[in-house]
């Protein structure tokens, strides 16, 4: 039987990356897991894994940001040349193991040293220690470059999330990169259609009755996905929105809220909880440039349709008109006209869902396993 092992940057908390490593997990379940941090308070999605951390296990979660040279080091240092197959899962530092056959699942290149530097300086998202951040990502962001663009040479097989992610592939790291959409229990989310939700004329109408749509959007917490654009928007056109999730931001987007009644904040749920939220709002929101995006194509799942920033991996599943609309630019002015043209009655629930079929992860399970026993004859 051939040794496989699975490697991911990090495992703290619930996530898109998370989710394709649960689906590899069940894919491969005797494969260990390597990673730098392993937290089963924030995910308890492998409580049934062999999870193999190292020194950087010491380290609070609160700096897994600052540390990034140091697992740089780490993972290089990682040596995994005994497995037939590595698989890694990264979006960061866990590309850089030694391995005889590397798959990568990229989702796309190191954000902080390449396409979102500049926001990243703009905002380290470390409150009052951002002066320091800053400083030290311009200090060292050339050798860091340098050393990350040398580990994305080394894997055998770059594989991708969407078309963008490619493409930012190809420009930061010279590489080509296969497609394969990560994987989404659409069963699960599209059975909300018949055990919690109405067809989307009869919410319309109700909507319609109230004068106030409700929308919705969950997510991490962090500055970069741009909820604050949500809660603006919000405010401005009068709708009601439900934010559901945590994070570093959650504090400055109840500030920002100023105590509205229109705007609800709901901690992180499970799967089960949030698809009767899901199923039963006029229209998601996700302002945030994103390779993917799991969470939409989980509203969509619902019946939902998604009012989506008009770049990044969304250009793969939003078609105007059908499950959702674009908005131009990433301001608080081009959400709210979008949020103010956007009819819901237009769409319908069932239309909506079946656009997602092609996200469901069976067509993961399938890829990745034609993959690897493609990689494993090429020995």
């Amino acid at each position: 039987m051939k040794k496989i092992a699975l490697v991911c940057d990090w495992l703290t908390t619930v996530g898109g990356a998370e989710s394709v490593l649960l689906a590899l997990h069940k894919m491969y379940p005797e494969a260990p897991i390597y990673t730098s941090k392993y937290n089963k308070k924030g995910i308890d999605w492998f409580n049934d894994a062999d999870v193999r951390t190292g020194w950087l296990q010491v380290f609070p979660n609160c700096l897994r940001r600052f540390i990034s040279p140091l697992r740089q080091y780490y993972f290089s240092h990682l040596d995994l040349t005994n497995y037939d197959l590595v698989i890694s899962v990264t979006g960061a530092e866990a590309k850089s193991i030694k391995a005889s056959k590397h798959i990568c699942y990229c989702h796309v290149p190191t954000q902080y040293y390449w396409g979102m530097y500049d926001d990243y300086i703009n905002n380290p998202g470390f409150g009052i220690l951002n002066p320091i951040a800053r400083l030290g990502l311009k200090l060292f962001v050339k050798p860091l470059r340098k050393k990350d663009y040398a580990a994305a040479q080394k894997p055998d097989v770059f594989v991708t999330i969407s078309s963008y992610a490619k493409e930012q592939i190809k420009k930061y790291y010279n590489r080509e990169a296969e497609v394969i959409f990560p994987p989404v229990d659409i069963d699960k989310f599209s059975t909300t259609l018949k055990k919690f939700s109405t067809s989307r004329e009869i919410k319309s109408q109700k909507s319609q009755a109230s004068e106030k749509h409700n929308y919705i959007t969950t997510s991490r917490q962090v500055n970069w996905k741009r909820l604050d654009l949500c809660v603006k928007a919000a405010l401005k056109t009068g709708v009601n929105l439900t934010i559901i999730g945590n994070g570093p931001e959650h504090k400055n987007l109840i500030k920002m809220s100023n105590g509205s009644k229109q705007i609800k904040f709901l901690p992180t749920m499970s799967q089960d909880e949030l698809r009767k939220y899901l199923a039963d709002a006029d229209g998601f929101l996700f302002p945030s440039l994103e390779p993917f995006g799991l969470a939409p194509i989980e509203a969509m799942a619902c019946g939902t349709p998604v009012i989506a920033y008009a770049k990044g991996g969304a250009l793969d599943y939003i078609k105007p008109g059908v499950n959702g609309e674009f908005f131009e630019k990433q301001t608080v002015n081009s959400l709210a006209a979008a949020i103010e043209s956007f009819e819901p009655n237009k769409y319908n629930s069932n239309v909506v869902k079946n656009t997602t079929l092609d996200f469901d992860k069976k067509y993961f399970c399938q890829k990745m396993q034609h993959l690897v026993e493609r990689e494993l004859k090429n020995e």
